[in-house]
């Protein structure tokens, strides 16, 4: 294998209602990059074109060192794919669907698969139209792993699972990740699954990337700073300077509550220079930067 597991470059592709706009997206080896947005905005296009199913407009495209789609068949042979919308045979069996796999790819590892099977709590006999969406879940996971993929591309995996079913799933996605050399895509909107797994992450919002970094460095720049001063006025006035990297800023009488994306202790030193007392710093969660990352993104559009 050569390249990174994903490169994309400033694609773009445009439909009637809703166009994916200079999307440029890194993944390494050994990485997890979450892929977060709400409903619509453009996860799942994204992950079309980059497996193959949709041709971009524009912009390049390369999986595993391969251009796509053009060479999309040399690309899918180390690419293990779960989506919330595939469907396994309902007629079928588990054991069924684990021995076409087999069949078809080489690197089919059926002692691992055996111990996906006992972690999920599945049987080879089941058949799939008995199986409950979180055990279809976990059986689609079982195909993509045991073939031993060099990169997982994962297009809402946890959609609709309840909490037991989507710490099993989150849990063997983390193991799978003793493997240097595989690359996870995580695709969703729910940021707690996202947070707990994933190295870098990249927010997506009405087609445009808004923000990617690394998990700890948005964690660690974003801050909520409430402040205190003299009067009301004095609040609106601090709340409407052009204090460095405030992305919100909401005024309750005396008392200002500042976002930013950018913490230092030079902030906080400005802040107290401008006249406002500093009544607490706090750390946000992942979700809390997602919103403020979404919600300024929409700001921007709109002004």
């Amino acid at each position: 294998m050569t390249g990174k597991p994903i490169e994309l470059r400033g694609v773009r592709k445009r439909y009637r209602f809703f166009t994916l706009d200079d999307v440029s997206l890194d993944l390494g080896a050994g990485e997890i990059l979450g892929l977060v947005g709400p409903n619509g905005a453009g996860k799942s296009t994204t992950i079309r074109i980059l497996m193959g199913l949709v041709d971009a407009d524009a912009g390049d495209v390369r999986v595993l060192g391969h251009a796509m789609p053009e060479a999309q068949a040399l690309a899918k042979r180390d690419i293990g794919f779960v989506s919330d919308e595939m469907r396994l045979y309902t007629h079928a069996t588990v054991g069924w669907h684990m021995q076409f796999i087999a069949s078809i790819y080489p690197g089919w590892d059926d002692a691992y698969a055996g111990q996906l099977l006992q972690r999920f709590n599945l049987r080879r006999e089941q058949p799939v139209r008995g199986l409950s969406h979180g055990e279809h879940v976990k059986a689609l996971l079982l195909l993509a792993l045991a073939r031993r993929p060099r990169l997982l591309v994962l297009d809402e995996p946890t959609a609709g699972l309840d909490p037991v079913a989507r710490h099993e799933v989150l849990t063997e996605l983390t193991d799978a990740m003793r493997d240097e050399h595989r690359a996870i895509l995580f695709s969703s909107h729910h940021t707690l699954d996202v947070e707990r797994i994933s190295d870098r992450i990249t927010f997506i919002d009405r087609g445009r990337v808004v923000a990617s970094s690394d998990k700890e460095t948005f964690l660690d720049d974003w801050r909520r700073i409430v402040v205190e001063t003299a009067t009301p006025e004095r609040a609106s006035s601090l709340a409407d300077g052009p204090a460095d990297h405030i992305v919100a800023r909401e005024v309750d009488g005396r008392v200002a509550t500042l976002t930013t994306d950018r913490f230092t202790p030079a902030l906080l030193e400005r802040l107290t220079a401008a006249g406002a007392r500093v009544d607490r710093v706090q750390r946000m969660s992942l979700e809390e930067i997602f919103v403020a990352n979404v919600m300024r993104h929409r700001q921007e559009h709109q002004a």
